[in-house]
């Protein structure tokens, strides 16, 4: 398979990354100025005509839409949540997520049957909401709806779209308390992704495959 990653130098996206390249298949990792990796700053509309030309004629059988920021992890409701962290949250973790698909959408057309995993987070739920955390909850729940409806105006084009919680993970924006390593959570993540069809396209699963709530 053809398999590109979005924030592939650390964490989730390195582990999956890996893990791919040692199954053999092709992948294309992106990373902001990272050596071994093709460079792409999701928040630079401009940095995509050059994953467009780095991909051109080449069918990308899974698309993982992985980078992403969690910039408001602490803040107060008192005096944080500057405008600034608004706008860059929506920017990786939506708009970046939306720029990329678009960019590589001719390139999941030549697929036999495209796929695209966004990784969200149970944080995107509105049917959990401890409060706190606003900029990066927004933000997730944007990209859950986003990739709802590109499911359904994709379906058409034989392209499935999965929504997907990668657990609680020890990474440094989970965590040392967190539940569950990285390579947990990839590996999870790469049974789903090899789950995912038209028949489900849209979903909202848990690493582990259970049905998230919305």
């Amino acid at each position: 398979m053809q398999i590109v990653i979005t924030g592939a130098n650390r964490g989730i996206g390195h582990a999956m990354y890996q893990s791919y390249l040692d199954a053999g298949h092709d992948v294309l990792g992106t990373a902001r100025g990272r050596e071994g990796f093709h460079n792409l700053d999701v928040t630079k509309p401009t940095d995509f005509a050059s994953l467009g030309a780095a991909m051109d004629g080449k069918a990308v059988d899974l698309l993982i839409c992985n980078a992403g920021v969690y910039l408001d992890k602490h803040h107060s409701l008192a005096d944080g949540y500057d405008a600034d962290t608004w706008a860059q949250s929506f920017a990786a973790n939506v708009t970046g997520v939306f720029q990329t698909i678009q960019t590589l959408l001719p390139n999941l057309q030549m697929a036999d049957q495209g796929k695209i995993a966004i990784i969200s987070s149970q944080m995107a739920s509105d049917t959990r909401a401890p409060g706190g955390s606003y900029a990066y909850r927004a933000s997730k729940a944007a990209a859950l709806n986003l990739g709802r409806n590109l499911a359904a105006d994709l379906r058409g084009l034989g392209i499935a779209v999965g929504i997907y919680h990668p657990g609680w993970v020890k990474t440094d924006m989970g965590g040392d308390a967190a539940d569950i390593t990285v390579a947990e959570s990839a590996s999870g993540l790469l049974d789903r992704f090899a789950d995912l069809s038209l028949d489900s396209t849209g979903c909202f699963k848990t690493w582990d495959g259970r049905d998230h709530a919305y």
